[in-house]
């Protein structure tokens, strides 16, 4: 060997390759995980507080809707005992914890396997223990369930927020986005019934145009029906195209909206969100200890309306001793900063105290 050669180490077969780090893909990636800085929030703070400030809500996360007002209808204290019952991201209850503590705890129930875990992670990682939060797995419609395996004979605070978070919405692997393509799925528990895609090939056309005009007050459903009912729409982006191709005539607004329509009503039907909004209003008066409060964030006219009716009828009755009077909508400011909290409306009523 020459001496200007160096030479050469052994081969040493405990020694690691060099793994190159993660890179996005492009300049432009397409995957989800990959596209969006806000799903790695503690890294991006900067990026994150920038879709805040711009008025639209960071991937993978949920900006809760008028958090102020549902604060004062409950009016949480130290020692209640509150139920959220369409837990999600987390946001509500993370402002109503504090005020029930010392002494007081809090339930929150969500059917989705995906986004539950990490919520109770996200929770947990703030300070609230075990005898502060517990996670359970359960549609709103299992509460009395919940409580009976707790032992709770009722609760001092309920609330309940109808709408789809935004990280089922955010994320096309879900079905539920009417921008991102994705499997027309749907469901808030993948693991239980069947898929948009399965449903809208199971059904008739008669079907079809009631479930559009119950889910969605669809005023075109009778000429929608025909053309998409029982055939197979395997993503979200092949149904939204066969939507707009069937009304060739329409600006582009008004064929989103009837797409969104279209997606609301199948959402609506995949998860019986009806029969499960039907069973919750229905046991609410034995969950609720007396004087206990419940609050409702509806999010359309049939949610809405549903709602309205329980608390009249058992007002008339006198289970609640107060309910709404005017449905409560989000402030200008909070339409303004969060879009997706423009079709809210807030109800509430008060358990009598006998």
């Amino acid at each position: 060997m020459s001496e200007d050669q160096t030479p050469i180490p052994p081969f040493d077969p405990t020694t690691k390759p060099h793994k190159r780090r993660p890179r996005y893909r492009g300049t432009h990636p397409r995957r989800f995980e990959e596209k969006y800085k806000e799903l790695n929030p503690e890294r991006y703070t900067e990026t994150v507080e920038k879709v805040k400030a711009s008025g639209k809500t960071p991937a993978g996360s949920h900006r809760s809707i008028m958090v102020a007002e549902i604060l004062e209808v409950l009016a949480p204290q130290p020692g209640d005992i509150a139920v959220d019952a369409t837990l999600g991201y987390g946001g509500h209850t993370q402002e109503i914890l504090p005020r029930l503590l010392p002494g007081g705890r809090l339930l929150g129930l969500d059917a989705d396997p995906i986004e539950l875990p990490k919520t109770e992670a996200r929770l947990r990682a703030l300070g609230f223990g075990a005898e502060d939060f517990t996670a359970h797995r359960s549609n709103f419609a299992g509460l009395p369930q919940v409580l009976a395996q707790l032992e709770l004979n009722g609760v001092d605070l309920i609330l309940a927020d109808l709408g789809v978070s935004s990280m089922q919405i955010d994320d096309p692997a879900r079905g539920f986005s009417v921008k991102l393509d994705g499997p027309l799925d749907m469901r808030m528990n993948p693991h239980r019934s069947q898929s948009a895609a399965e449903l809208l090939q199971r059904l008739r056309p008669e079907a079809l145009a009631e479930l559009l005009v119950e889910n969605s007050d669809e005023p075109l459903a009778t000429t929608l029906a025909p053309l998409l009912a029982g055939k197979l729409f395997p993503t979200t982006r092949t149904l939204a195209v066969a939507i707009r191709a069937a009304l060739p005539r329409m600006n582009k607004d008004d064929s989103d909206l009837t797409v969104r329509r279209v997606f609301q009503a199948l959402r609506i039907t995949v998860n019986d969100e009806f029969s499960a909004l039907e069973t919750l209003l229905r046991n609410l008066p034995a969950c609720l200890n007396p004087g206990g409060r419940v609050a409702i964030l509806t999010f359309h006219s049939g949610e809405d309306r549903r709602v309205k009716k329980a608390f009249e009828a058992g007002f008339r009755d006198g289970i609640y001793s107060e309910i709404t009077r005017e449905v409560m909508r989000p402030t200008a400011a909070e339409r303004n900063t969060n879009p997706r909290s423009a079709p809210a409306k807030l109800r509430w009523a008060r358990r009598s105290a006998s």
